[in-house]
């Protein structure tokens, strides 16, 4: 949950970047946070290292195989997820990404019940079919922002997925390898698409907040909550993250909010207390206790 709230507050150290382009912003951003991951487990993490290298090593080679691949395929949906991502919050709107994250929970928990098999009662489904509901009224009153949301929601989702899959290896170095994977990506498009360096101290101080705040504690926190629960659960709490930018939309950015909309956000923060409803009851009754 802390970790849709700090996503839910991105705007705030996005927005002061927008007059940079969202490539420059996606290239400092993943480097940095290959820097300072590598530079930790250099240090700090050898062993860890150590002993996920031999579990690999272990597997027979098919399993070896599939493992690679799904790592290097959660680094291609990591980078597409951060660049129209960027791409949407600067160049169109904030509500879009929020939008975003309203979609991903719903093709999250689809994806869960297809390819993993979760299963979930008859009240989790109907707050699906609600947040469904609640992102077709907010497609029809701009149904430019809900394709673009569609992208930045599946490729997260796609991610969240094959996480769930990738659960033999430490947190960390996972989170590690797939940045620096991104960083491979994007490395050979860093010469012909950046722009001028930067040379604004606020650029590289946001960056480094971007990073470290936005970037590397929220991905670890869901990373280790995936160990604990399931997907179609992360993927609906997930709805605290658009809901935190909807409001920042309105209340500071002053993007005008219709009642459809109002509407919509509405509908699906009932629907997140639906799913949610055991655990609500559940923690409600050991407070009482």
């Amino acid at each position: 949950m802390i970790a849709f709230a700090i996503w839910g507050t991105f705007s705030l150290v996005l927005k002061p970047l927008h007059d940079y382009s969202s490539l420059d912003i996606l290239f400092y951003r993943v480097f940095s946070c290959a820097v300072i991951m590598s530079l930790i487990s250099a240090l700090f993490r050898t062993q860890k290292l150590k002993e996920n290298l031999e579990i690999l090593n272990s597997l027979p080679k098919k399993a070896r195989k599939r493992t690679i691949g799904l790592n290097i395929v959660s680094s291609l949906l990591l980078t597409a997820n951060w660049f129209s991502f960027i791409y949407v919050m600067n160049h169109i709107s904030v509500r879009a990404t929020s939008v975003a994250y309203l979609v991903c929970p719903i093709i999250t928990t689809i994806l869960a019940f297809l390819i993993l098999r979760e299963k979930l009662n008859r009240l989790q489904w109907l707050s699906v079919a609600l947040s469904a509901l609640g992102c077709i009224l907010l497609s029809y009153s701009n149904l430019m922002d809900m394709l673009y949301s569609s992208l930045i929601g599946f490729s997260y989702a796609g991610y969240l997925i094959l996480q769930s899959i990738n659960k033999r290896f430490d947190k960390f170095m996972i989170l590690n390898i797939h940045i620096i994977l991104a960083s491979l990506i994007l490395l050979p498009f860093f010469p012909s698409y950046s722009g001028t360096v930067p040379v604004e101290f606020r650029f590289y101080v946001l960056i480094e907040i971007i990073a470290v705040m936005y970037t590397i504690v929220p991905l670890l926190l869901n990373l280790y909550a995936l160990s604990g629960i399931s997907s179609s659960k992360v993927g609906m709490i997930l709805n605290i993250n658009p809901i935190i930018a909807f409001i920042l939309a309105g209340a500071v950015y002053s993007e005008k909010l219709s009642l459809v909309q109002i509407l919509a956000y509405s509908i699906i923060f009932l629907a997140v207390i639906i799913f949610n409803a055991k655990e609500i009851l559940s923690f409600r009754r050991k407070l009482a206790d």
